[in-house]
């Protein structure tokens, strides 16, 4: 075992016994502090957290009067557990128990990191471009183009400049498509944007079409595609200097029924809110309108999916991302630790009532009511002539069955050398790993690991949860 590995190792097996340490104190508060009224706290603690889930249900699945109260009991919820630790004079152990308890998984997810080896992205040098040519979108991101002095820095470093200007009414929208083509056709020997997720998708599959390098600039509002490469999201001008100093990830490319994306296609309720022209004015008034029909609709009228060999049916939402999440969970503040495994990751959702919420809350995507898997494949059916389908947040209606697919490695990204970088994704809490590693015993298997396709990459990328003592983690390098 090479030092660092030695290092990494003692660093990990110190986190993991504090972490147990840690979740002793916890309970020692709960138990030997307050006695048996300690059994409270956790007991209280999660019918809150059950109620508010529930109460959080019938404010989105319902109207009228049924809303008003479960937003109620949203609110009130964790003020009547506070009211039940002050009164029983839990309070104070409730509150040490709980900094206890979060010491005890920041320490465990630290442990995990430790012995996580990260597989990163391979980069290489390439030659630098001759006739790059970049499309930007001035609106993107709230005039990012122009606060960032992009088009300047752009030209300075040798580029052509393509601004998508406001179409007069009676010429359309500009045809982002073939204005990259035509750049193409002129000799372009590398294609890139500035702008929305939606824009990127579009040139990055004319890129990927004839072979060009593609160089990504964050001036979208998300820009959740530069942020899994590992860009700079806070200054976009700095993703430019790929221009001059720049190497090359392969990253794949998903397709939906033809249409290239990024990030993620949706299925289901979030497209269908989407599709409304006042979305973009009142998101939340119109998800708030549109979500009882969509929850509590037909059942006959939901979605039926096939990924791979796997069936899912009666989904209320699905959503099939280019390359799996960290977690599974792109719903939270997940991202892709890596863009070029060959994988759709696929979520489902389907979620009847107070009940299947709250188990939700409780356990996330263990839930019953969530399916977390991966694919080559996903094959969308419905019950209708069209459906809604939201490809990178842009609205589309398609005529089921919808085919999602993933082209490996079919778009060369040019990057900057130097750049902020995706930070380390904290790999699932197991606090059998973590007990294994308190005290000195091989690490066993994560549980997550029977939940995803048995492919060659997933293999691969099993490996990085080893204990680095173990050779097949040296053989990394």
């Amino acid at each position: 075992m090479s030092d660092p590995d030695g290092r990494r190792l003692t660093r990990a097996r110190a986190l993991a016994r504090l972490a147990l340490l840690c979740a002793a104190g916890a309970v020692a508060v709960l138990l030997v502090v307050v006695g048996h009224h300690g059994v409270l706290v956790p007991v209280v603690g999660l019918l809150g957290l059950v109620l508010a889930a529930g109460g959080a249900w019938w404010a989105l699945a319902h109207r009228g009067v049924r809303r008003l109260a479960g937003a109620l009991v949203v609110l009130g919820a964790p003020v009547a557990v506070l009211v039940v630790y002050a009164v029983t004079g839990l309070l104070l152990a409730a509150f040490g128990a709980l900094l206890l308890w979060g010491a005890a998984l920041t320490c465990a997810r630290s442990a995990l990191r430790q012995v996580r080896r990260p597989r990163r992205m391979h980069a290489h040098r390439t030659s630098r471009p001759l006739r790059p040519v970049l499309i930007m979108n001035p609106r993107s991101g709230g005039g990012k183009v122009a606060r960032f002095g992009l088009v300047e820095k752009a030209e300075r470093l040798g580029a052509r400049v393509l601004l998508l200007e406001p179409s007069a009414a009676d010429d359309g929208p500009v045809d982002v498509s073939a204005l990259a083509r035509q750049a193409v056709a002129d000799g372009a020997d590398l294609l890139g944007v500035a702008g929305g997720d939606g824009t990127q998708a579009l040139v990055a599959a004319v890129a990927a079409e004839h072979g060009l390098p593609f160089l990504v600039v964050s001036a979208g509002t998300r820009n959740h595609f530069a942020m899994d490469l590992g860009l700079d999201r806070a200054d976009p001008s700095r993703c430019l200097d790929a221009l001059e100093d720049g190497e090359e990830l392969r990253v794949d490319l998903g397709t939906v029924a033809g249409h290239p994306f990024v990030n993620t296609v949706s299925f289901g309720a979030y497209a269908e809110i989407v599709q409304s022209p006042a979305y973009r004015d009142a998101k939340a008034g119109t998800a708030l309108e549109a979500l009882p029909d969509l929850l509590l609709g037909d059942p006959e009228g939901r979605l039926r999916a096939r990924a791979d060999d796997r069936s899912l049916d009666g989904q209320q939402a699905l959503l099939v991302s280019n390359n799996p999440y960290s977690g599974g969970d792109p719903l939270t503040a997940g991202r892709r630790s890596r863009l070029d495994r060959g994988l759709l990751g696929v979520l489902g959702i389907r979620v009847d009532g107070p009940a299947q919420a709250a188990e939700v809350a409780l356990l996330g995507v263990r839930a019953s009511g969530l399916s977390t898997l991966t694919a080559r494949q996903v094959v969308v059916h419905a019950d209708a002539p069209t459906i809604a389908v939201a490809v990178d947040g842009e609205a589309l209606r398609m005529t089921p069955p919808v085919t999602c697919t993933v082209r490996p490695g079919a778009l060369r990204v040019r990057v900057p050398r130097h750049r902020p970088g995706a930070p380390v994704t904290s790999p699932p809490l197991d606090w059998r790993r973590i007990v294994a590693l308190a005290l000195g015993r091989p690490l066993p298997q994560p549980r997550t690991a029977a939940r995803t396709a048995g492919t060659a990459a997933e293999a691969r990328d099993s490996k990085d949860a080893q204990d680095p003592s173990t050779p097949e983690e040296n053989s990394h390098g």
